[in-house]
Order: C-alpha cells, then sequence, then structure tokens
C-alpha cells in the first residue's frame, strides 16, 4: 500500500519538478548570457535591473533570424546545414538535434496525413502508423490497386521506425489526431488517445 501511495506521489511530482526545472534553467541561461551584460549598465544609468530582459532579447532575436531565413528562401538555412554537415564533431550534433526539432515543431503536422492501423509485424497484430504520402505506381505490387507509404515509429523514440507499403484496403483509418497517435507512442501504449488533452 505505501509502495504505491509513493508511486502515485512520484508520478504526481516527478513531471511538475522537471517541467519546472527546464523552464527556470532556461530563463536563468538566457537572462545569463544577454540579460547580465545588459543589465550591467541599465543599472549603472538608471539605478535598477530588468528581469527576464535577457530572454525577451534571445525571443526577438531568434523571431529576427526567422525572418532572415524566410526572406533568404531558405538558402541560409541550406548553407549552415551544408557547413556542419561536414565538420567531424559539429555534424554529431547539429544533424540529430535539427531532426528532433524538425520532428517536433513540423513532421508532425506537415508530413504525417493520417493516423492509421495496418497488420504489422503479421498477420493478426496491428501497429499504428502514419500515412505520409500515396505510393510510386513504380514501388506497388499491383499498379491496378492504390497503396499507401507508412511509416510505423518506434516507442518511446519516434524519431525511428520503419516504412511499409500498404494496399489501401488493408489500411485502417484511425479518428485521432496526430499529436494523440504521438503521445500514445511515446509513452509506450500507457497514454490511451484522448486521455490527456493539451
Amino acid at each position: 500500500m505505501l509502495r504505491r501511495l509513493f508511486i502515485l506521489g512520484l508520478t504526481a511530482v516527478v513531471p511538475l519538478v522537471v517541467t519546472v526545472y527546464v523552464i527556470v534553467g532556461l530563463f536563468r541561461f538566457t537572462d545569463g548570457i544577454l540579460g547580465k551584460f545588459l543589465n550591467r549598465y541599465i543599472e549603472a544609468y538608471l539605478g535598477y535591473r530588468i528581469p527576464g530582459l535577457g530572454l525577451i532579447i534571445t525571443v526577438g532575436i531568434i523571431l529576427l533570424l526567422g525572418v532572415f531565413v524566410r526572406l533568404s528562401r531558405m538558402r541560409v538555412l541550406r548553407w549552415v546545414d551544408k557547413v556542419f554537415s561536414k565538420l567531424p564533431l559539429a555534424n554529431k550534433i547539429y544533424l540529430p538535434v535539427k531532426r528532433v526539432v524538425e520532428f517536433m515543431f513540423f513532421e508532425p503536422k506537415e508530413k504525417f496525413r493520417k493516423v492509421v492501423l495496418v497488420e504489422y509485424p503479421r498477420k493478426g497484430i496491428y501497429s499504428m502508423g502514419f500515412i505520409t504520402n500515396d505510393t510510386l505506381e513504380e514501388l506497388q505490387v499491383n499498379p491496378q490497386k492504390k497503396s499507401f507509404n507508412i511509416f510505423i515509429p518506434s516507442s518511446p523514440s519516434p524519431l525511428t521506425g520503419f516504412t511499409i507499403i500498404v494496399p489501401k484496403e488493408e489500411v485502417i483509418f484511425l479518428d485521432i489526431g496526430v499529436e494523440e497517435a504521438l503521445r500514445f507512442i511515446v509513452s509506450g501504449g500507457v497514454l490511451n488517445p484522448g486521455k490527456l488533452e493539451g
């Protein structure tokens, strides 16, 4: 009984503590870089400090970079990718982090069209996946029948998985959102779709 209560307490406390720790750490980190430097001059001339100044400036710089990248029609981003992909140590850090960021902010909405169930890896066992595109005629076993390219992500890291080609009649379409499906996959099935909102 005590063990169960302790585990329940942990499940309530740990996500809260980790979330607060990350937010506070991010605030201190960004405020400590630019805020510390600028506040030194503000305090000298105005007599007070502005808390969170570094965070505000960092957000502003990120937004300006976004505008700059968009105006350059992604040429700057492609150049940065090219440079960092050739650097021996940097490419081991830059490329995986870039993939994670792209997956978190772009891929689920832009690349994954529908959440589906397919019999995989064998008949009678179902896996959740995402339709990524219609299959090219050259890749279909039967060109007369429509097929889909389906990405089957791994748990708990949906960045890796398998791409399979499945005929349309063997695909079961699910009435759930991509974000809900990703929560289900990341949690290893602990969080069923619709269990947590937002």
